[in-house]
């Protein structure tokens, strides 16, 4: 986007002496009737300078063009009284322009995009214009014997269609675009503009100085050819053209427009309007085209980073459509499943996908779709593990169109096997107990919480808390080294006794518990009785080549939905301290 440029020290001057000339000139020239000028062009120059410009260079214009506006009235206009209201009003027509442009449009450029273009149309012919030209008409008429509205009429006639042609054209010059044109362009093309300009200056030279019909129309096709094959450069040149070659017609007394038979300010009047129509015919298309054409580069540029990416990723990276079918793959692709890019084109997704995970990744991609702008995150298994790839990680973003709907989706693919893997490990330090290989405290307390929601809906579960008796000693006796072998002895030895359902848990220290799902106190005393007696009966072997035995005192509870971890625990607990006031190496129920 082009930025505000920086005027040399005397540019205000330059601005200030073309903006004399060209006032000068007009109310000289174009003041038929003794009004105002039906031919304006000057705050075209005023209006470029402050919208190429930051504001802080501003006051230097605007005194340079006051001046000059001054100088131009006084002497060659409405005269000395009318000097300085004239200089408000063309002022207030120029600033009310430059403001609106500034605050509606962050683009610092008009021909170049369609949006600023008609943002500046409409401040200068609906709203600053008709309100100046309210004060002007009010000026010319105290001083001059034409009517207010017919003063109005000149004005707005003159300012509009003068700024509406020009100004754009201004700004081009101004920011150094016909430069930039003529280094970037190649030279073929240059040819081919010169070639369509110099038609177009010879239909235009036809019509208006030897042609005897009114073939106004004649040279729209050219204009219109010149604004596609060579963008708004190319029209504003023709624009140019045709406010010259029409222009020295009209005013010689040459063409269609100078055998009406009006008055000559009307034929004037009506050139001008002529040239606006052919600006609004030309600059718009120019201007959407341009705005085009930067998109098509924009998209070009994207797409030759998203390929080189894409060609030279780890990653595999799918394009795939609304319907789930791949459109796209990169050639990473086949390292991760053996098929090259071109196997996979037209196949849809859900056929490299594992079945029981094609509803997971189904969603991820209507999610992107419903979502645009948001990426959505899947992690799934191949239908086909090759090279050890059993996880994959997609990342699922929308593709827009020009009407910012979804029409499909971009996604990376990556292979996350290794961190699953690691994850799994962590899953399971997290829930194992290292040394007995016991479910830990927290993974038991799940279950068991798990357990008590399912109870909700009818059946019965019990758990039972365990406590090896006397276990210092098996430490102080025989060293750490046993008293791990005998822990890890002990669940070995109870889960022999248990079922697939049941789970032991290592709570702390030598405590433990046991939850016993879809059982009711009488068989999970059995259970543990059971449990207990094989303990008693089992000799461990230690290092020394000794064995030792242990027992265990244990307290059974019965839960039900109504209840919670902690109480369910508290209960057993209490029931284990009561089977250690007893001796230990017994079973004692809860109250």
């Amino acid at each position: 986007m082009p930025t505000l440029r920086t005027p040399s020290s005397w540019q205000p001057f330059v601005t200030g002496l073309v903006y004399f000339i060209t006032a000068a000139f007009a109310v000289m020239t174009s003041r038929f009737g003794g009004g105002l000028a039906f031919i304006w062009i000057s705050n075209a120059f005023l209006m470029a300078e402050l919208l190429t410009t930051p504001t802080r260079y501003w006051w230097k214009a605007i005194l340079a063009c006051s001046i000059a506006s001054a100088m131009a009235t006084g002497l060659f206009g409405l005269g000395p009284t009318a000097a300085l209201p004239m200089v408000l009003v063309n002022l207030a027509e120029s600033m009310m322009v430059v403001a609106i442009c500034r605050s509606q449009s962050r683009e610092q450029t008009f021909v170049g995009s369609l949006r600023p273009l008609f943002i500046f149309i409409l401040a200068l012919t609906v709203i600053a214009n008709p309100i100046a030209g309210l004060a002007a008409a009010f000026v010319a008429s105290s001083v001059t014997t034409v009517p207010f509205w017919h003063s109005w009429l000149q004005w707005y006639s003159g300012h509009v269609l003068g700024a509406m042609t020009f100004t754009p054209i201004l700004v081009q010059l101004l920011r150094g675009e016909w430069r930039q044109w003529l280094k970037s362009t190649p030279n073929l093309a240059k040819f081919e503009v010169i070639g369509l300009l110099a038609l177009f200056a010879f239909i235009t030279a036809q019509v208006f100085f030897i042609a005897r019909y009114p073939l106004l129309f004649l040279p729209m096709l050219p204009l219109v050819v010149i604004s596609f094959r060579a963008g708004h450069m190319g029209a504003a040149i023709a624009i140019v053209l045709l406010a010259l070659i029409g222009g020295t017609a009209t005013a010689m007394g040459f063409g269609p427009i100078a055998r009406i038979d009006v008055s000559h300010g009307t034929h004037v009047q009506f050139f001008q309007f002529y040239l606006a129509i052919s600006f609004l015919l030309s600059m718009p298309v120019a201007a959407d085209l341009s705005g085009r054409k930067r998109l098509f580069q924009m998209l070009s540029d994207s797409e030759a980073r998203f390929r080189i990416l894409a060609d030279n990723s780890g990653d595999m990276v799918f394009n795939i459509s609304a319907g789930g079918i791949i459109q796209y793959a990169s050639p990473s692709a086949k390292e991760f499943m053996n098929i090259g890019p071109d196997g996979l084109v037209d196949m849809p997704l859900e056929e490299i996908v594992l079945s029981a995970d094609r509803a997971v990744v189904a969603n991820a991609l209507r999610r992107a779709i419903k979502h645009p702008g948001s990426v959505q995150m899947v992690e799934f298994r191949p239908l086909h593990v090759v090279n050890g790839v059993s996880w994959w990680e997609m990342a699922v973003r929308a593709i827009l169109n020009e009407h910012a709907t979804a029409i499909g989706v971009v996604c990376t693919i990556r292979d996350m096997s290794r961190h699953k893997a690691v994850q799994q490990e962590l899953q399971i330090a997290a829930n194992v107990d290292g040394l007995t290989g016991a479910a830990t405290r927290r993974a038991f307390l799940q279950r068991l919480e798990a357990e008590i929601q399912d109870l909700a809906a009818g059946g019965k579960a019990c758990v039972a808390l365990i406590d090896v008796d006397h276990f210092k000693s098996v430490n102080d006796q025989h060293g750490h080294g046993a008293g791990d072998q005998a822990l890890r002895a002990l669940v070995a030895c109870m889960r022999k006794g248990l079922r697939q359902i049941d789970m032991i848990g290592r709570l702390g220290g030598e405590e433990f518990a046991i939850l016993l799902p879809q059982t009711d106190l009488s068989q999970a005393g059995l259970i543990c009785e059971r449990l207990r007696a094989a303990v008693e009966d089992m000799a461990i072997a230690i290092d020394n080549g000794r064995s030792i035995h242990i027992t265990f005192s244990a307290g059974l509870v019965e839960t039900e939905g109504s209840d919670d971890a902690a109480s369910v625990i508290d209960a057993a607990d209490k029931a284990l301290y009561n089977a250690k006031r007893s001796g230990r190496n017994c079973l004692r129920l809860a109250a």
